[in-house]
């Protein structure tokens, strides 16, 4: 696989921008409930206002799959992975400003809408990408290991930003690195409507 992979330049673009936005992606899935208990200010809402966060993301993901991929058979599946990652930026520099609970839902939102999304769109773009093999587990497994290693990343520098800081929302700020550097890898990927 790695010799394909040597002959796969756009290929080897994708791989390169879904790694690092897999950085701030997964970071963000597994973060948000955390920020939003240390960072908003919740009153009398407490756990609720989190449970209701989390269901609001899950159940929001769902459409957010089906509206981008609707979006994708109009512009193509990279025209519209860019303009996820402009959204990923926008959510990032609004979690730094927002503290009270009525913002943090419709952010929350927002997360569903566009991580629901990106990770459909992210595999089926994967899979239009890929050559003629007869080993497309070794192509998932890479795709995977990608993923999990961006996680890897992203949770380390979160990790190390909010300790030096003192606080998650310096965090996500930094998270917008990942996400510009991406849509920046993605821009080299030539647009076309099958991928």
């Amino acid at each position: 696989m790695w010799f394909e992979l040597k002959d796969q330049v756009n290929l080897r673009r994708f791989l390169r921008s879904f790694f690092v936005y897999s950085m701030g992606v997964q970071t963000v899935v597994i973060m948000a409930v955390l920020f939003a208990n240390k960072e908003i200010e919740w009153g009398d809402q407490g756990e609720s206002g989190l449970i209701i966060s989390v269901l609001i993301i899950q159940f929001i993901a769902v459409f957010g799959a089906y509206a981008f991929a609707g979006l994708s058979k109009k512009l193509g599946n990279i025209k519209v992975l860019g303009m996820a990652l402009v959204i990923w930026i926008f959510i990032c520099f609004a979690a730094y400003f927002i503290t009270t609970p009525t913002h943090f839902y419709f952010l929350a939102a927002l997360v569903g809408l566009v991580m629901g999304g990106i990770q459909a769109l992210s595999r089926s773009t994967y899979s239009k990408m890929l050559p003629e093999t007869q080993d497309h587990a070794s192509y998932f497994s890479f795709y995977e290991v990608l993923e999990k290693g961006g996680l890897i990343i992203g949770m380390f520098s979160w990790g190390y930003i909010e300790g030096f800081t003192g606080s998650m929302r310096s965090s996500v700020l930094a998270l917008i690195i990942f996400f510009a550097a991406s849509l920046c890898f993605l821009i080299a990927i030539p647009k076309k409507k099958t991928a």
